[in-house]
């Protein structure tokens, strides 16, 4: 079954518009689980514009889902994510001035650091993904790192028009294939959206996932349970054919 994990980042970015504790992004976390998400993804960035240190602690002790960390790879992070033991640790690049991740880590720049950093998250028995652009160097150099898991950057595809998107969703397609043919498992993720899930639910070699802020902003106008099951829905369609 293709899995569903609801990044909640964006009901903390509410809270912090005005301070104190609500809306509670811990709530909203038990709130997707009701409605069929299968994980929480939550991206705790070093400048805590969204998500803080005390609601990652919460969202492992207090929610019965599996925990996705999204952080940069970077000392202070790897000091939380070994206290805090999610079920899983996504390495993202990070730019102070961006508003959203952008793209995929260039793990041929840094593969030599990032082994290292893999391996003291592995070692603790945090699942590792990385996440990256469908780009088969890219995607043999993160089984070569000895990540667990890739995650494709579905944001050009999402964006693309005509013959550039199809393209992109062949692109993804590949990647995912030469992804599972290393072992690694292959989730997918950013801006997708009712209208461009479909067809990369379709793609069978990724099992997971990860969208965040099209749910919260559906849920604005419909509730966030019906958003996330609407969107299981349409994933489900889009893998049946």
């Amino acid at each position: 079954m293709l899995r569903l994990g609801v990044n909640i980042d964006h009901v903390a970015t509410v809270r912090n518009a005005r301070g104190g504790l609500h809306p509670d992004p811990v709530r909203a976390a038990r709130l997707a689980k009701k409605a069929g998400a299968q994980g929480i993804t939550a991206h705790l960035r070093e400048d805590r514009r969204h998500i803080r240190d005390e609601d990652v602690f919460r969202l492992k002790a207090e929610v019965a889902l599996p925990l996705n960390l999204e952080m940069a790879a970077t000392e202070e992070m790897l000091c939380i994510a070994l206290e805090v033991r999610p079920n899983a640790c996504c390495l993202v690049p990070e730019r102070r001035e961006e508003l959203t991740t952008e793209g995929g880590l260039n793990l041929l720049a840094d593969e030599t650091y990032l082994k290292t950093y893999v391996g003291k998250l592995s070692d603790a028995g945090i699942r590792v993904s990385l996440f990256i652009d469908p780009d088969e160097e890219q995607i043999s150099a993160a089984a070569r790192i000895g990540a667990d898991i890739v995650e494709l950057h579905t944001g050009r595809y999402c964006e693309a028009l005509g013959a550039a998107h199809t393209d992109e969703i062949g692109r993804i397609a590949r990647g995912a294939k030469h992804a599972a043919a290393l072992g690694l498992e292959v989730h997918a993720g950013h801006g997708l959206d009712y209208a461009t899930v479909g067809p990369i639910a379709a793609i069978p070699e990724i099992i997971e996932l990860n969208i965040g802020h099209f749910l919260m902003g559906e849920a604005i106008f419909e509730g966030l349970d019906v958003a996330i099951r609407r969107m299981r829905s349409l994933m489900q369609r889009g893998r049946s054919g």
